[in-house]
This record gives structure tokens, C-alpha cells and sequence, in this order.
């Protein structure tokens, strides 16, 4: 059965070929994200994630970082990566650590599949989550997350904001995954990456692709 979030998740989510196989490349799931935000629902986003990426069955699973919302560990989130981890655990899974991840690696450590890195670097490409400065390292293009861009459009009576892919350069920004988080306008969003905050125009696609031009951020 498909997760009622495939299209969703296909469409705010990337894949790339790579030396390791297939790559399905994701940014800040925040699984847990009902626990700091007060939710007294059940979203069940996690279990709709795991079968979004057994439906894709990739070789490879990168995840730009914030995979967890709460910054802590407590039992019920643990119990809830454990549970996602253990849906996913047929794939190999690489996490860039984000600023959300405090100890995951306790759960990680869990899973031979999973594998946590602050940065991953592979046949040029290097991922992150894009909280930190950049490591040391030649590249060809970055891809991060961490600063959920989203646009949003106006007209006389509404406004509507709706999450975008953003690039600049060799540096391509993905949206959150989790469509339950709105995303930052990308204006506010770039200025929370150390490398990025001072650029000053960026190429904005919507997920399905279609291209909408360029856009001052500063």
C-alpha cells in the first residue's frame, strides 16, 4: 500500500546516481516532531516515511541532517527512530548530522545499516546538513538542508507559501520532507547557513521542477 505522502515525498525529495547505486536524497524529516511542539495527534509521519522509501527501494538513503525534532533523546523518541530504523533497516542509511541530532548516534550505533557523519562526501557531490562551515574539501556541488526554504506568493487578499529548492552556485538547498513543517521564507532561511547568508540572489525551482526565476534575497 502507498504512503498517502508519495507524491509529496517524491516531489520534495531528490535522486541521483551514484557509486554506491541509487541515491534517494531527503532534508530534515524532524521525526518527533508532535513531541516539542505540543500535538496531542499521532501524525504517523515516520511510518509513512519508511514505507515512501521501501516503495523507492534506493541503494543508498541520504539524509541531510535533522532526521529528529527534540534535541534530546528521550524514551519515546528513541522508540520512535528505533521503529523507523528498524522499517528501513533493508537500506543503507547516511545520516550528515544536523543541529537536532544530539545523540542519535545512540540509536544509530544500533543498526548496522546506519551510519552517522557530520559531512559525506561521493563522486565530487558533498552533503551536509549546512549548520556548520564548510569542511576543508574540493567539491563539485553541496547539497543541505537546515534552512527549510519556502516562498511565498501574494496577491491583492492571500498569501500563500508553498516550499521551493533553492541554488546558488554549486550549493543546491533542499526543502523539509516532512509536510507537516511550513518552511522559512527563503530570505530568512539562507541567513541561517554560515556559508550562505551573504549571498544575494538565488535560483528558486518549485518541487515539481519548474523553474521560477531569480530572486533577491538581500
Amino acid at each position: 500500500m502507498s504512503s498517502p505522502f508519495f507524491h509529496e515525498f517524491e516531489t520534495l525529495s531528490l535522486e541521483m546516481s551514484t557509486s554506491l547505486g541509487n541515491a534517494l536524497v531527503m532534508a530534515d524529516p524532524h521525526i518527533g516532531f508532535e513531541l516539542s511542539r505540543g500535538l496531542r495527534i499521532r501524525t504517523k509521519f515516520e511510518e509513512h516515511l519508511a514505507e515512501f522509501i521501501g516503495e523507492k527501494d534506493p541503494d543508498v538513503l541520504i539524509v541531510l541532517g535533522d532526521l529528529k525534532e527534540p534535541l534530546g533523546l528521550s524514551f519515546r523518541l528513541k522508540e520512535m527512530l528505533e521503529e523507523f530504523f528498524t522499517a528501513i533497516r533493508d537500506t543503507k542509511v547516511i545520516i550528515t548530522k544536523g543541529n537536532h541530532d544530539g545523540r542519535i548516534e545512540e540509536v544509530a550505533e544500533g543498526f548496522s545499516n546506519v551510519l552517522v557523519k557530520n559531512s559525506f562526501f561521493i563522486d565530487g557531490k558533498l552533503f551536509l546538513h549546512g549548520h556548520t562551515r564548510l569542511p576543508a574539501k574540493e567539491f563539485d556541488e553541496v547539497f543541505l538542508g537546515h534552512a527549510h526554504p519556502a516562498y511565498t506568493f501574494r496577491n491583492d487578499r492571500v498569501a500563500k507559501k508553498t516550499k521551493v529548492f533553492v541554488r546558488t552556485s554549486r550549493f543546491l538547498v533542499l526543502p523539509s520532507i516532512n509536510p507537516y513543517i511550513e518552511g522559512f521564507d527563503v530570505r530568512e532561511g539562507l541567513k541561517l547557513v554560515p556559508f550562505l547568508k551573504n549571498v544575494r540572489e538565488v535560483d528558486v525551482f518549485l518541487p515539481q521542477g519548474i523553474y521560477m526565476g531569480r530572486i533577491k534575497v538581500y
